[in-house]
């Protein structure tokens, strides 16, 4: 079996899951790995095969994703996978920061391993709909040997420089304004909803207007006029990545005065134990603090 079928996969939590399901789906023979067995369990019904460790994962697959939720722990698997006898491109699709997926390259060339820095965009839905953007970083040899497997995981693909860690900076550019249109959305809206005016039909004008946002158009229409507020990325991720721009912009010496406040919204949150709800329930502490809810009306009137 070619090479570009057959992969390994490590970390499969909302996002992970997702995107290894999506691999699974595209005819990839998927080796994977999770330190929850219920994770592996679930994909191993869809067809893939799961191992006992990242190690194993890397022995099986030459070509081996990882989706994890920080960068110390993104290191490790990496150390770990880079020991592997098959492996040969490591894709890091991880949100993580450009110092440290650089120093996951340096650590695995000298093992003559290829990396390719490929965070993704639009969520465990847009992942499990093939929905995805997608940015890549790396060398001519590993965007070559993964770039068939990127275009199943994504709509799009955007190779963006050839040094990993350039996807990275791309991700937290788009990140950073998108922490910022959900904060100035869901805020507005509760303005606009204590004012009176009815959140459904708030949310039609300005998608047809100039506050058009993937906040206003995705978000909210799903998560939170429906009250469900199970979009898919916790709180945490989005403080975490809006915290990572913010110390690229100071290592480059950039002044983010809209990024700092953006960061002291979602890091209040944070001190209030919405650390593991979903990003849409930042609007919550708002509609608290205003004593109203941003809820549609029409789902209450046909109920």
């Amino acid at each position: 079996m070619a090479e570009q079928e057959v992969a390994g996969f490590v970390g499969l939590g909302a996002m992970g899951g997702a995107l290894a399901r999506r691999l699974v789906a595209g005819g990839v023979t998927l080796h994977v790995y999770d330190p929850d067995a219920a994770r592996v369990a679930e994909l191993t019904a869809l067809g893939a095969i799961g191992h006992g460790s990242a190690g194993a994962v890397a022995d099986a697959a030459a070509t081996v994703y990882a989706c994890l939720p920080g960068a110390e722990v993104s290191m490790a698997v990496a150390k770990e996978a880079g020991a592997g006898k098959a492996l040969r491109i490591y894709v890091e699709t991880s949100t993580i920061g450009r110092g440290a997926l650089q120093a996951i390259a340096r650590e695995l060339q000298p093992r003559g391993v290829l990396v390719v820095d490929a965070p993704v965009s639009g969520g465990p839905r847009g992942a499990d709909a093939g929905m995805l953007s997608i940015m890549a970083a790396g060398g001519a040899e590993a965007l070559a040997g993964v770039r068939p497997q990127l275009q199943r995981l994504g709509k799009r693909v955007f190779e963006v420089g050839a040094e990993p860690g350039m996807a990275q900076m791309m991700k937290l550019v788009n990140n950073l304004i998108s922490a910022a249109n959900m904060a100035s959305a869901y805020e507005a809206l509760v303005l606009g909803a204590k004012a009176g005016l009815d959140p459904d039909q708030m949310v039609e004008i300005i998608n047809v207007s100039t506050g058009r946002n993937s906040a206003t158009v995705d978000k909210i229409p799903q998560s939170v006029l429906t009250g469900t507020f199970d979009y898919g990325a916790s709180i945490r991720t989005i403080h975490k990545d809006v915290s990572l721009g913010l110390k690229e912009a100071e290592a480059l010496q950039v002044p983010m005065w809209m990024g700092q406040n953006v960061r002291q919204i979602w890091e209040f949150a944070l001190t209030q134990g919405g650390a593991d709800l979903d990003f849409t329930a930042l609007i919550r502490y708002m509609e608290t603090w205003s004593g109203v809810e941003v809820r549609s009306r029409r789902k209450a009137a046909r109920a």
